[in-house]
């Protein structure tokens, strides 16, 4: 490889060679690395702007402009400074310095609940999971004293034809998915005649065995029209706010991929948008006051969740559509040609590409990484916590060139000082635990970072394995953990029980040698079986319910700081949430919970689990 590019690569954090799953060093192909560089531009260096508190940092004469109002002079290196976001002026020039704290403080032990929205349901809901449902989860949850809800990315949606399903693939990270509004939780429905109300109530769509994204979204903007909702004035919006409804409205008459839209409105500080922002001034202001019902019923779930230890958990995507609204506004900072995903490995030999477009270091470097802040702060705006989905991702990402298939990637670096920094600032700031996601291939250092800083890891019994690859005892658990049975890309429990996962991936093709994966679930069944047996938890003859409930008591055991419930676990539900390799070939975020809200929480099984997670 030219000794040119290597040095240019290196400064741009772009990885020449890496090693893979089985510990082989790779090199990347020259191609690959300039396609990278390409998108990247030109290394541009730019002066800290994210430090840990007591760090010496050299940054000339000057002063330092607090966030409470206070000046500090500066002559060198940085004073002691409080954790916050503070503007640094030397050299003639102002510029962004955020302080962040050594680490998050111990969290409190605690249990409770994970689950998905979309598969909540009440005898109010509109044919999927809304706010007024997750309220009601939320406290029927603390009457049961849990201290924490978890719950799926309430991120934004392109609301076009077809709804985007995958709540981890949003149009945007920094506002709400106005989908799950309940139509009966806003002040238009409660005010309108009876009348309205009941041609309202007419529209309500079923709840069938599938949730139907469409149809729900069909019904609910018919309803809004009848409600004729209270448009604000766009001149008193916050600008972000005012770019994601004119986002919202420029998709319904050009499409959901801004990249497709006619050029001159392919960038939200053209003239021409501004023109069309005027234009359509009735539909941006529809928008933006979704996005103003959805924050406040987000509020009053998160009122719900006071008194609990813990609260209300978000969580947070890797990325977002590169056409949606997200890769339109921020697409000065966003790398909106490449994709990320994972390298080749024994589980996907041909890599993975998840069609979500990455942050430029450099760019959000030089941006003091504001844009990233202010995803963190809307993620954390209405909750107690977050669970950051690949936090590996503050380290390193792998990048696919445009064009290129997930195996003709590399890794490109980020600065996980700064990233982690901004993370655990606002964090602090919100007084909220963070969980971060790292599971599968993930370097040492980067789990061995999030404990030294008070990230807590995740602890998935499915995965966690001794040397000897068998399950570990509940006292070997990492005490800075959440622990869970399963997570929303896996098995059930009862379905991992019963080998529910080999018998659809057989019937979708998606395994190659059927009879041999059979053969190591029923190995593993009778190993995790074996396992609580040792623990005293089960005897030899166990039905399945008896196991699903000994595995809840069995990570209730163990020391991980936060242990999490899902109702598909103690409902008996076969099928998973997700089925990763497939989109059309298996319901995917279409699966509601087969009970209501109530009747959960009044199941057998999940009174039994909840007496046993409380005496834990």
């Amino acid at each position: 490889m030219d000794d040119r590019l290597i040095e240019r690569a290196a400064a741009l954090g772009v990885a020449t060679e890496y090693e893979n799953g089985a510990r082989e060093r790779v090199v990347v192909d020259p191609a690959v690395v300039q396609a990278i560089l390409d998108e990247l531009g030109d290394p541009t260096p730019a002066p800290p702007s994210v430090v840990r508190q007591g760090t010496r940092v050299e940054v000339g004469r000057g002063e330092i402009l607090l966030e409470d109002g206070d000046i500090r002079p500066v002559d060198g290196a940085l004073p002691d400074l409080p954790p916050g976001w503070h503007t640094l002026r030397t050299d003639g020039r102002e510029r962004s310095l955020a302080v962040a704290p050594n680490g998050l403080p111990q969290v409190a032990r605690t249990w409770g609940w994970m689950t998905q929205l979309y598969a909540l349901h009440t005898s109010d809901s509109w044919g999927i999971g809304d706010y007024a449902d997750l309220r009601a989860f939320v406290t029927r949850a603390a009457r049961d004293d849990a201290g924490a809800v978890l719950v799926s990315p309430v991120s934004a949606g392109a609301l076009t034809h077809p709804v985007r399903k995958s709540p981890y693939s949003p149009s945007s990270r920094r506002f709400l998915n106005a989908l799950h509004l309940s139509v009966a939780d806003i002040d238009e429905f409660r005010g309108a005649d009876p009348d309205t109300q009941a041609r309202v109530r007419a529209l309500k769509p079923d709840l069938g065995a599938r949730i139907d994204h469409d149809a729900v979204w069909q019904a609910k903007t018919a309803a809004f029209d009848l409600l004729q909702p209270r448009i604000p004035d766009l001149d008193t919006l916050d600008p972000a706010l005012r770019d994601f409804a004119t986002y919202s409205a420029l998709a319904e008459r050009h499409g959901p991929d801004w990249r497709a839209w006619p050029a001159e409105l392919r960038h939200p500080a053209s003239e021409h948008v501004a023109r069309a922002r005027r234009e359509l001034v009735d539909r941006v202001g529809f928008h933006a006051w979704l996005q103003q019902r959805a924050d406040e019923q987000l509020a009053a779930v998160h009122s719900a969740a006071r008194g609990m230890s813990v609260g209300v958990i978000h969580d947070l995507p890797v990325g977002v559509d590169p056409g949606g609204a997200d890769g339109w506004s921020l697409q000065d900072v966003l790398a909106t040609r490449c994709t990320v995903g994972a390298p080749p490995d024994a589980f996907s030999p041909l890599g993975q590409d998840w069609v979500l477009p990455p942050f430029r270091p450099n760019a959000l470097a030089e941006a003091g990484y504001l844009p990233f802040r202010d995803m963190i702060r809307a993620i954390l705006a209405h909750g107690d916590g977050i669970r950051v989905d690949h936090v590996a991702g503050l380290w390193r990402l792998w990048w696919i060139p445009p064009g290129e298939s997930p195996d003709r990637g590399t890794y490109v670096h980020y600065d996980a000082e700064a990233m982690l920094g901004v993370l655990l600032l606002e964090a602090h700031r919100a007084g909220a635990v963070v969980i971060g996601e790292d599971l599968g291939t993930v370097p040492e250092y980067v789990t061995d970072t999030l404990q030294e800083r008070g990230v807590l890891s995740c602890a998935v019994a499915w995965f966690q394995r001794d040397r000897e690859g068998d399950p570990l005892p509940s006292d070997r658990y990492p005490a800075q953990a959440a622990a869970s049975i399963s997570t929303h890309d896996l098995p059930t429990a009862p379905g991992f029980l019963a080998g529910e996962h080999v018998r659809v991936r057989t019937e979708l093709g998606l395994l190659t040698d059927p009879e041999r994966e059979a053969r190591a679930a029923v190995e593993e069944r009778a190993a995790i079986v074996k396992m609580l047996a040792d623990e005293g938890l089960v005897g030899e003859t166990a039905t399945t319910e008896e196991i699903v409930l000994a595995l809840h008591e069995f990570i209730a055991l163990t020391p991980c700081a936060l242990v999490f419930a899902a109702p598909p676990d103690l409902v008996g539900e076969l099928r998973q949430p997700n089925l990763p390799g497939t989109v059309d070939q298996y319901p995917n975020w279409r699966l509601p919970l087969p009970v209501t809200v109530d009747e959960l929480f009044d199941h057998p099984a999940v009174r039994a689990a909840v007496a046993r997670l409380r005496a834990r």
